[in-house]
C-alpha cells in the first residue's frame, strides 16, 4: 500500500473486530488522514481509566487519615499509605507487557474492571469496628492494582502517537492519571462526611463500570504493538535504563509519595490544623496539571535541560518545607510543600519524555534517514522505548513507597520529619549531578552525539 493509499484509507477498513492491522503514525499523510482521529479517542478513553486507576490507587491517603477510631499510631498510618504504592509499583512491570499481550482495549477494560476489588474490599474493611490491623494492610495493598495501570496505559499510547508529539500525549496522558490523586483527595472528605467511610470505596463502583465499558466501545487494538519479557529483561540489562529509572525515583516516585503523605504529614505534624486536611488536594492538582508542561518545555528546550534545572528547584523546596516544619509554621509549609509537588509534576514531564527520545536516538544511530532500515531502527527504537517505560516507571513508582515510609519511619524515632526531609535533598542533589554527568555535560554531547541531537 502506498502512502497515497493509506492517506484515503477510512479507520473502519483498517480494523478487523478491534484490532488495527495498519498504523503508520510517523507517515504524515496517514496520520492527518486517519491516525489522528483514532489515536485521540484512544487517548480519552485512556486517560479516564489511568484516572479512576489513581484514585483507587491513593483512596488511602485521606482514609488512613479518618481512621481514629481504630487508634492506629501515625507509623501504622504510613505504613497502610504506602503499601498500595509498594504493590502497585511491582505491579507495573507485568502490566507494560499486557497491551501489547493482549491488546490496549482489552486490557484496558480488564485493569479498569479490576479496580472493583480495591473499592469494595475498602467497604468492607471501614464498615467493621473490629476489623484488625493486618486486614487493613492486606485490605490497603489491593489498591496497588489501580498503581500497575499507568504503565499499561503509556506504553499502549505510545504506539499510537508519532515521534514528534509524544511529549504532549504522554504528558496528558499521565496528566490525566495524575489527577486522580487531587480528585480523591477533594471527594473523599465530602463523600465520607456525608455517607461514611464505606462509600470512600463503593463511591467509584458505577465510574469504574462506565470507564470499562468506554473502553470496550471506544478504544482499539494495535498490531503492531510489541513487547516481550525478554525485552525488557534487556532493557534492565542497559545503564541508560537504570539511571532514567533513578530520576524517575526523583520525579514521579516524589510526585506519589508527597501527594499521598500530605494529609497525614499536616494531621501528625500540624494538629492544630488538622481540618485543612481538606486543602491538601491542591498539592496533586498542581501536580497533575503542570506534568504537561514539562513534557511541553522538553519538546522544546530537550528533556535534560529541564530535568537537570528542576531538581536544582526540588533539592531548594524540600529544604523550605524543613525550615517550614522547623518553625513550626503551617503557611510556609503549605507553600513549600506545594511548590515541592509542583516541581515534582514538571519532572514527571520531563523525564517521561526523555525515555523515548534517547531509545530511538540510540536506535537509529549510524542508519541513513529515509531508508527501510531506518524505518526498521525506529521500530525497534520504540519497542525498546516502551520496554524500557515499564521498567522505569515500576522503579520510580517505589518512590511513593520509599517516601512515606521515610516520613514514618523519621516520625516515629525522630517525633519530627526533618530527617526524612534531609534524605530526600541528599537523593535531588545526586540526582541533579547525575543529569548534568550523563546528559548535559560537554564530554558527555560529544562523546554521544546522537544522544544530544535527540534533545533528551
Amino acid at each position: 500500500m502506498t502512502a497515497t493509499q493509506a492517506a484515503r484509507t477510512a479507520p473502519e477498513e483498517l480494523r478487523k473486530g478491534r484490532w488495527i492491522g495498519d498504523w503508520r503514525p510517523d507517515d504524515p499523510a496517514f496520520w492527518e488522514s486517519t491516525g489522528k482521529k483514532v489515536a485521540r479517542r484512544n487517548l480519552v478513553f485512556s486517560i479516564l481509566a489511568e484516572h479512576l486507576g489513581f484514585t483507587l490507587w491513593t483512596v488511602w491517603s485521606i482514609v488512613a487519615v479518618k481512621l481514629g477510631a481504630y487508634k492506629f499510631s501515625t507509623d501504622q498510618l504510613f505504613w497502610i499509605v504506602s503499601l498500595p504504592n509498594l504493590v502497585g509499583s511491582t505491579l507495573r512491570i507485568p502490566y507494560t507487557f499486557a497491551p501489547a499481550r493482549f491488546g490496549g482495549r482489552n486490557w484496558t477494560v480488564v485493569s479498569a474492571t479490576l479496580l472493583l476489588v480495591p473499592a469494595v474490599l475498602l467497604a468492607v474493611a471501614v464498615n467493621d469496628p473490629g476489623t484488625p490491623y493486618w486486614a487493613f494492610l492486606v485490605i490497603a495493598a489491593t489498591a496497588g492494582l489501580g498503581g500497575g495501570n499507568f504503565a499499561s496505559s503509556m506504553a499502549n499510547i505510545t504506539y499510537f502517537y508519532p515521534q514528534n508529539r509524544q511529549g504532549a500525549a504522554l504528558g496528558l496522558n499521565a496528566a490525566g492519571g495524575n489527577i486522580g490523586v487531587s480528585s480523591v483527595q477533594l471527594l473523599m472528605p465530602l463523600v465520607i462526611a456525608g455517607f461514611g467511610l464505606a462509600a470512600a470505596g463503593l463511591f467509584w463502583v458505577p465510574f469504574v463500570l462506565a470507564a470499562a465499558a468506554g473502553a470496550y466501545f471506544c478504544m482499539d487494538n494495535l498490531t503492531s504493538a510489541k513487547a516481550e519479557p525478554r525485552e525488557m529483561a534487556k532493557a534492565a540489562g542497559r545503564a541508560q535504563t537504570w539511571i532514567m529509572s533513578v530520576l524517575y525515583i526523583g520525579t514521579f516516585g516524589s510526585f506519589i509519595g508527597y501527594s499521598t503523605a500530605f494529609p497525614l504529614l499536616i494531621k501528625s505534624q500540624f494538629p492544630e490544623q488538622a481540618a485543612l486536611t481538606s486543602l491538601a488536594f491542591l498539592g496533586p492538582l498542581v501536580g497533575s496539571l503542570i506534568r504537561p508542561v514539562g513534557g511541553w518545555l522538553s519538546d522544546r528546550l530537550g528533556g535534560a535541560s529541564v530535568t537537570f534545572w528542576n531538581f536544582g528547584a526540588m533539592t531548594v523546596s524540600v529544604l523550605l518545607v524543613w525550615q517550614a516544619m522547623s518553625a513550626h509554621s503551617f503557611p510556609l509549609f503549605f507553600a513549600a510543600f506545594m511548590l515541592l509537588i509542583g516541581t515534582a509534576g514538571v519532572g514527571n514531564g520531563s523525564t517521561y519524555r526523555m525515555i523515548p527520545a534517547i531509545f530511538r536516538a540510540k536506535a537509529v544511530a549510524g542508519v541513513e534517514p529515509g531508508t527501510p532500515a531506518y524505518e526498521e531502527a525506529l521500530a525497534t527504537g520504540k519497542r525498546d522505548a516502551s520496554a524500557a517505560i515499564g521498567f522505569i516507571s515500576a522503579v520510580g513508582a517505589f518512590g511513593g513507597f520509599f517516601i512515606n515510609r521515610g516520613f514514618g519511619s523519621s516520625i516515629s524515632a525522630t517525633g519530627g520529619a526533618g530527617a526524612a526531609l534531609a534524605a530526600f535533598a541528599g537523593f535531588y542533589v545526586v540526582c541533579f549531578a547525575l543529569t548534568w554527568f550523563c546528559y548535559m555535560r560537554t564530554l558527555g554531547a560529544k562523546s554521544a552525539p546522537s544522544l544530544a541531537a535527540a534533545r533528551v
